[in-house]
């Protein structure tokens, strides 16, 4: 899991059910993401990851100041992962240690590699294009109608 300075509880619920709803297996019949892992009774590793967040635009090193500040990060994250824990078999939610250096081995199944996003709360504030205000019935700009003559 990635944490962003922007991220709150919402993004941490928004998340967790991503987790448990995402379907990314394959059926009995062979149909390409139709499972999810409720369905497969998978288990869940939860690992907090800031360098997810590395910005590598300029220069030879990774730039990690788009991360959360830990301690924030740290809470964010917990909720997370009690959010998927609550919505799954708490048994097979298992948790990776908060800002340790960890060895952890996985196969890529496929291979594939997706990154789960919550909603960019910046593109929820612009306002939305054109006018569409005066193309409603009653709020003519001059000059112009909504009923044909």
């Amino acid at each position: 899991m990635k944490v962003g300075p922007d991220d709150d509880e919402s993004d941490a619920a928004n998340l967790a059910g991503k987790v448990l709803k995402m379907k990314f297996w394959d059926d009995e019949e062979g149909g390409k993401w139709k499972k999810n892992v409720i369905d497969i009774e998978g288990e869940i590793l939860c690992v907090s990851q800031f360098t997810l967040l590395a910005n590598t635009k300029k220069g030879s090193k990774p730039d990690f100041h788009g991360a959360m500040a830990p301690d924030r990060a740290k809470a964010l994250y917990e909720t997370f992962f009690q959010n998927v824990q609550q919505g799954y078999q708490p048994e097979r939610v298992k948790d990776g240690v908060f800002q340790a250096m960890m060895q952890v081995a996985l196969v890529n199944d496929g291979p594939v590699t997706l990154e789960l996003n919550t909603p960019d709360k910046k593109a929820q504030l612009k306002p939305p294009k054109g006018n569409k205000l005066s193309k409603l019935k009653g709020t003519e700009t001059p000059g112009s109608s909504s009923d044909a003559a």
